[in-house]
């Protein structure tokens, strides 16, 4: 029995846990070993190109490009663990639509700028904010590098589009910021059209039983493995830590091993 969208959503709750919570980055990384797979050699759709910069932080459109451990293709890669469970979620999505991956694994020098550069931007508009408030207002949009999903290739920014590959409208574009959304990148939004919610809990009950956690304060961004999954799942560890890209595509694997029902392996 497929699951209803408020039985799988996550739910809102004033004060979300940010992955800038001790709590989150306390918890331990048992690696599991589990290696890269290029999504779209295994027949999910992805982006052609890597994501921009995220609009409003003052970076130009390459910023990502130069920066150390940047390899071509590398926003097509995630743990094996993570593509099976795409696959699967896919699978459990009405006709007519499929999942369309913006970004998966990121290199942790993009990651560093972001967040840096996001940081920067925050501070300046908020002069004499405390450290620690600080840190927790940047980690609604850019994860601290330490505890950052996409640089262990165990989360994917990820939208739905209609059957000819045409991405749909889920309330605000994928890497908007709380403030360049007015707050509609958060999962459960309100003012969100009726349209966008119910494209978001079609996302949820896809991604939800397939064993995929939302990051709330982005609607887009689901992960498996890492250790914000672990704290959302009660798993007294994560089992993908950080993970560099793969000079060469060909050194990624090639095909989707059986995997065990959500929540294992």
């Amino acid at each position: 029995m497929s699951a209803s969208p408020s039985d799988v959503a996550p739910t809102g709750s004033t004060g979300p846990v940010l992955l800038a919570d001790p709590r989150v980055s306390a918890i331990p990384v048992v690696e599991d070993g589990s290696p890269l797979v290029d999504l779209a050699g295994v027949g999910l759709r992805v982006s052609s190109q890597p994501p921009p910069p995220p609009p409003g932080l003052g970076l130009p459109p390459t910023s990502t490009d130069p920066v150390p451990g940047a390899r071509p293709g590398s926003h097509r890669l995630v743990r094996r663990t993570l593509a099976e469970r795409l696959a699967e979620a896919e699978t459990l999505l009405p006709d007519g639509l499929r999942l369309l991956v913006v970004e998966g694994l990121r290199p942790v020098g993009t990651q560093r700028m972001i967040h840096a550069a996001y940081r920067a931007r925050l501070a300046t508009e908020r002069p004499g904010i405390a450290t620690h408030a600080l840190d927790r207002l940047t980690s609604r949009f850019v994860a601290p590098p330490a505890t950052a999903p996409h640089v262990s290739g165990a989360a994917v920014d990820v939208t739905l589009a209609d059957g000819d590959g045409r991405p749909l409208d889920l309330g605000c574009p994928v890497d908007a910021t709380p403030e360049e959304s007015g707050g509609a990148c958060y999962f459960d939004a309100p003012g969100l059209d009726d349209e966008a919610r119910h494209l978001r809990r079609v996302l949820a009950c896809a991604l939800v039983p397939a064993g995929l956690v939302n990051y709330p304060t982005e609607w887009w961004h689901w992960s498996f493995g890492d250790r914000y999954w672990a704290h959302v799942t009660g798993s007294p560890f994560a089992v993908h830590g950080p993970v560099a890209a793969p000079d060469h595509a060909s050194d990624t694997a090639a095909t989707l091993s059986p995997r065990a029902r959500p929540g294992g392996g």
